[in-house]
């Protein structure tokens, strides 16, 4: 009898320990899941993670499964916006319905507080810009506060949301790049909270985390969860304003003070985003468009007629958006001189003319596409 007592004993010890073992591991790795940052470069949809931790099996999808986001941006009605916002609404349709795609409907979210000549050619949704003398002249603080009144008052029917700008071009069907809970956003180089810690301490405390849980990343582009944003909005919103109010901060973050603002606000509720570097390329410093989804041409393309770019030089060719305040790039803006990258080529091409197969001239591409061949809008 003391035998068996003794061999039960035993038994029941040893189940213990592997149950307690079991237990443990468990644990370890779903802590190591929720705080890991994944980057992947890739545009099959597969994350490269750390070679020991794998994608959690409820973070993939079925196979054949679309998951649709609602494609978004923000606007003004200046003609600088408008011309910008039709021709991303125009390549959206194109790829829209294409293979691979998983994009749904489109808004353009107006924060200008009242209609415009586009509401019947784009869908929009106005909203109220912030109150008079708010955004001290820095018009981006309004996208925060734009994308919290249409999450509260839109009919929004797609789980994900796709924050883009009108300076956004699709060059290839967009799949959803984000994994349940985990948001997909761009790596900029130039935002690092690192660099920066001293700043982001005063929105991020010590006791939120370590300032690498906050990204290297905007808003835009980011796919995200309807759910997440709605609960980040108000933070990215109230922590832009903050941090412009905020000498300091202010005069070292200038023009991407917001998209730093982002990043703080997701990190304060804990979300960290996949790094995608596929998501979108930069000319005239992105040479080829690759595997890449989207033009961002918010950066000026001076070259001299050897292909060989001037920049902080005006180029004997050059395209710049800012050339273009009052009104879109006119019919006779030449072709970009043989050499240039593959990428200038394509976002003059995708501005918007295809002749002959072939990318073409981006100054009469918008004169087709507009039906005119002055300025206006």
């Amino acid at each position: 009898m003391g035998r068996a007592s003794l061999l039960l004993l035993l038994l029941l010890a040893l189940g213990s320990f592997f149950a307690t073992y079991n237990m443990v591991t468990m644990i370890i790795h779903n802590r190591s899941v929720s705080w890991r940052k994944w980057v992947t470069k890739n545009s099959d949809g597969r994350l490269t993670s750390d070679p020991i931790i794998e994608m959690p099996h409820n973070l993939k999808r079925p196979n054949n499964a679309k998951m649709l986001f609602h494609v978004a941006l923000t606007a003004t009605d200046a003609p600088y916006s408008k011309w910008q916002c039709r021709i991303m609404y125009y390549w959206y349709k194109k790829k829209k319905d294409l293979p691979g795609s998983e994009m749904g409907k489109f808004t353009r979210i107006l924060h200008s507080g009242s209609p415009d000549n586009l509401m019947e050619e784009i869908p929009t949704f106005v909203v109220d810009p912030l109150p008079a003398g708010l955004d001290r002249g820095y018009v981006v603080l309004n996208r925060p506060w734009a994308f919290v009144q249409w999450l509260e008052k839109a009919t929004i029917e797609e789980e994900y949301i796709l924050m883009a700008e009108p300076d956004h071009i699709f060059i290839k069907p967009l799949p959803n790049l984000a994994h349940g809970g985990y948001p997909a956003g761009f790596p900029f180089f130039y935002i690092k909270p690192a660099d920066n810690e001293k700043i982001i301490r005063k929105f991020y405390p010590k006791e939120n985390g370590p300032v690498t849980n906050v990204d290297p990343i905007g808003n835009s582009p980011v796919i995200i969860k309807k759910e997440l944003l709605e609960k980040i909005a108000p933070t990215w919103m109230n922590v832009s304003l903050r941090m412009k109010e905020d000498p300091e901060t202010d005069k070292t973050f200038g023009w991407v003070l917001e998209m730093y603002a982002y990043a703080v606000a997701s990190a304060v509720h804990g979300v960290q985003h996949i790094l995608r570097k596929d998501f979108m390329l930069q000319p005239p410093w992105d040479l080829e468009t690759g595997k890449r989804f989207i033009i961002h041409f918010t950066y000026g393309c001076d070259y001299n007629l050897k292909g060989e770019l001037t920049y902080g030089k005006i180029g004997e060719w050059r395209f710049d958006k800012r050339s273009y305040l009052r009104g879109p790039p006119p019919r006779n803006l030449s072709l970009p001189p043989p050499g240039v990258p593959e990428s200038v080529e394509m976002t003059g091409a995708q501005i918007p003319s295809l002749r002959n197969g072939k990318i073409n001239n981006i100054g009469q591409g918008l004169a087709d596409y507009f039906g005119y061949g002055g300025n206006q809008v």
